[in-house]
């Protein structure tokens, strides 16, 4: 490729923060943005050259086929775009992110990339132009390489640009609301910023809630004693769903749980299957059951898979690994179960993109 920026190149990142950041009086610093989770990808274009940088330096094209003809078909001839990949499907008459689909697209056996490209296809969503043609933008203020984004990307069906807004109100609406289209916060950057790489520029503000679950397994560490990860359930009237796990633990704490769960295995030689995980289909994912008879509180961002009537959460789980605060001694596990979530507004995905040109 004969780019004025070349890859890889490690994306702007952004630290967390508490509260969406408000203008200061008489000044605009902030743009905002809905925060999309998806597969964060710069996208290199040099004619029929395409790229799809991740943030760890690999190339996605060939797990994205019909994105790279999308770019082919939709993007300038000579670009360098930072965005995100999402899946977007179908959820009630609405169209929202399906995190799920866009999991399994990562998949060794070309035969599978080649289907799923069809069965759920990705689209893209720029946020930031840091090159055209022989220009590199990236010293630019972000409001300039957002204007040239506007002018150059968008009015196509698979590439398109992110919603902005320099208004702090509307940025705290966004928050509250668009997570019914599958998004997590909001981002804020700098108007006047220029394009940093693999430096912590912008604002992130992320939901985190807590849940009330019942620890209905367990898997070993792989490396080292203890406990790998505590395997979270729900009940879902009465039958008991697992939902996801909780992981991030010290070496001490990990052997310590490993002796508070001990006592109540089901069975020294009882171990279950579990699905298999979407980025290694042949990856061990077997665990050990446990009598759902403790209850602990986790910290978690969203669910994943549409909350229902009772009956009816399967494939509802938590959309990351949920974070262990305390175990709850004053809880029946049976009281457990998917009420206790809150239900986001419904929006569509529509409504977090820029208006098409």
């Amino acid at each position: 490729m004969d780019l004025p920026i070349a890859p890889p190149l490690q994306p702007m990142l952004a630290k967390a923060a508490s509260g969406v950041p408000e203008q200061p009086v008489g000044e605009l610093v902030w743009s905002y943005e809905p925060k999309w989770d998806g597969f964060r990808a710069i996208v290199f274009r040099d004619g029929g050259e395409v790229a799809f940088g991740s943030r760890g330096g690999k190339d996605l094209a060939r797990y994205f086929p019909e994105m790279v003809d999308a770019v082919r078909a939709e993007l300038p001839p000579r670009c360098v775009v930072d965005g995100e990949l999402v899946v977007p499907r179908e959820i009630g008459g609405r169209t929202r992110l399906d995190w799920g689909a866009l999991s399994e697209r990562i998949h060794p056996a070309d035969s599978r990339v080649r289907l799923l490209a069809k069965k759920s296809p990705a689209q893209f969503v720029g946020f930031d132009l840091l090159a055209l043609g022989d220009e590199d933008l990236t010293s630019l203020p972000f409001s300039d390489r957002r204007t040239a984004l506007l002018g150059t990307v968008g009015g196509g069906t698979r590439c398109h640009v992110t919603a902005a807004t320099r208004d702090a109100a509307t940025a705290q609406r966004w928050f509250e609301t668009f997570e019914g289209a599958g998004l997590d916060g909001v981002v804020a950057k700098r108007l006047d910023g220029r394009y940093r790489p693999n430096k912590r520029e912008m604002l992130k503000v992320k939901h985190s809630r807590t849940a009330d679950v019942v620890a209905i397994g367990y898997r070993p560490h792989k490396s080292q004693p203890g406990i790998g990860s505590i395997l979270l359930g729900l009940y879902d009237g009465g039958e008991l769903r697992m939902v996801g796990g909780a992981s991030a633990f010290t070496a001490k704490r990990r052997v310590e749980l490993l002796a508070e769960l001990e006592p109540l295995r089901v069975g020294d030689d009882v171990v279950a299957e579990g699905e298999a995980t979407r980025w290694r289909s042949s990856a061990d994912r077997s665990w050990i059951p446990l009598r759902p008879q403790r209850v602990l509180e986790v910290a978690y961002d969203q669910m994943e898979g549409e909350l229902g009537e009772v009956g009816s959460q399967v494939g509802v789980r938590f959309r990351h690994a949920a974070r262990f605060l305390r175990w709850r001694p004053d809880r029946a596990p049976e009281s457990c179960t998917f009420e206790q979530l809150e239900v986001p507004l419904r929006y569509d995905l529509a409504d977090v993109l820029a208006r098409e040109r």
